[in-house]
């Protein structure tokens, strides 16, 4: 999901007639111009609110352009999470995706059967995209059907415990040794919770997918799965998912530390962490800088340690991250200029997302434990390593505990979304209902998930 799910309040600009934003006047959206420049539309341009973001996107479009002046790029914003599942769904539905288009690791099988996918294998190597040879095989796999690859990774991620420094310290807790175990993490929400003044110790999503898709990063810390093997049933309804259920039950209404506001998405949570009003909750190593860079938070407060277990170390935490798909019937012509820009942007280290010089002085963190595109030890993930040591703005202290104890990671099950859609059911109904019962949710939620496997088997 998701990171990048994630996002109530998105801005979504209605209609892709009305959100294009043309970076430059060159060309059309046809593709070749009559003067030879490819036009390509692609999303993820940052929301206006972003404004750093948005300036550093339009800075590389400009010097992309310049490099290359056959091509044109006009940006697309799509909200400040690029990629709405509920949205993301409507525009493939309705055939309105750019011709390059932003999705998380989890939408591959939906874009398949929306057929709105490019198969672009023949079309990727390390003449079109440099770093290619570099970037980390499993990434690229995750990307990949029946020997096609449909997407180019651009983002990977892996989840742990997130935790506001300041408010451990108010609560009498050590902020250099965080919560290792759930009953560790419950026993620290309550301290943090007795701060009172709205404060949550510990926070959860429960909605707009967000909910499924921490769910199963949970089950994955109690050595859980979210399917059975083949792929085919449910498999979280069991002694591992009821703990996960309730654990969040004991801290919710046995213990008052998650707050009375519930049916969070990714937005409120992160509203609610910029405020200072939370004091954990589990993410990837980027929430800190959305917490900062779009709801007004403070770096020096935040640091992260590894997903806790039951009793002990986490048995695993989720993976996933986001790439860049390509619109059935571009040309050739297309999809090398969609190629080139995705290797500028998002794929050469010194460039782009990956500019640290350019982001060292600005509201935007260096030093952040992600992310994960590139394979150990290859040319590109030195260069890249190298250069974000070498620039770091944030105390990259805070994040030892989470890079010092790795977590084994599993990657989000298959029709993720959808699934994550049922869970979301699960999750909302143990944090809202104080007489919820956890057998009754989660069997739910598995009929559910083996009807929607079935269905589309």
């Amino acid at each position: 999901m998701l990171d990048t799910r994630k996002a109530l309040g998105i801005l979504l600009v209605a209609g892709l007639g009305a959100t294009l934003t043309a970076c430059s006047t060159k060309g059309d959206d046809s593709g070749t111009d009559t003067d030879g420049t490819v036009t390509i539309t692609v999303d993820c341009q940052p929301v206006g609110a972003q404004k750093e973001l948005l300036d550093n996107w339009n800075a590389d479009v400009a010097a992309f352009e310049q490099a290359n002046p056959d091509i044109t790029i006009k940006s697309v914003s799509v909200g400040e999470q690029c990629n709405n599942p509920p949205d993301f769904t409507a525009r493939l539905a309705g055939g309105t995706m750019t011709d390059v288009f932003y999705g998380y690791m989890t939408d591959l099988q939906q874009v398949l059967d929306s057929g709105q996918a490019l198969d672009i294998t023949s079309a990727v190597s390390a003449s079109t995209v440099p770093t290619w040879d570099s970037v980390d095989p499993a990434l690229k796999e995750v990307f990949t059907d029946s020997g096609k690859l449909y997407a180019v990774p651009v983002k990977n991620y892996s989840m742990g415990l997130v935790y506001n420094k300041t408010l451990f310290t108010r609560a009498g807790l050590d902020p250099a040794n965080p919560p290792t175990t759930w009953p560790e993490v419950r026993a620290a929400a309550k301290k943090i919770a007795a701060l009172g003044d709205g404060i949550a110790g510990y926070s959860e999503y429960s909605a707009g997918n967000t909910g499924g898709w921490h769910f199963t990063s949970l089950l994955y810390s109690q050595g859980g799965r979210v399917l059975s093997e083949d792929g085919k049933k449910a498999d979280f309804n069991n002694p591992l998912g009821k703990q996960v259920l309730q654990n969040l039950k004991d801290m919710r209404y046995a213990d008052d530390s998650m707050g009375d506001r519930q049916l969070l998405q990714w937005g409120d949570l992160l509203t609610n962490a910029g405020a200072g009003k939370v004091g954990m909750f589990i993410g990837a190593p980027d929430a800190t800088q959305a917490i900062v860079s779009q709801f007004q938070g403070k770096y020096e407060d935040w640091a992260m340690g590894p997903l806790p277990g039951q009793d002990g170390p986490a048995k695993g935490t989720l993976g996933g991250g986001e790439g860049y798909f390509f619109k059935k019937d571009l040309s050739p012509e297309q999809v090398e200029a969609g190629l080139k820009w995705i290797a500028y942007q998002k794929l050469t280290p010194g460039k782009g997302q990956l500019d640290y010089v350019r982001a060292k002085p600005q509201n935007y963190p260096v030093g952040l434990p992600q992310p994960l595109l590139f394979a150990n030890g290859s040319d590109a993930q030195k260069q890249e390593l190298e250069l974000r040591k070498a620039n770091a703005n944030v105390d990259t202290g805070n994040f030892a505990a989470f890079e010092n104890n790795p977590v084994p990671i599993q990657g989000e099950p298959r029709n993720a979304q959808a699934i994550y859609a049922v869970l979301d059911g699960a999750m909302s109904g143990v944090l809202t209902d104080p007489k919820a019962n956890v057998d009754t949710l989660l069997g739910t939620a598995q009929e559910k998930v083996d009807q929607l496997l079935a269905a589309g088997s």
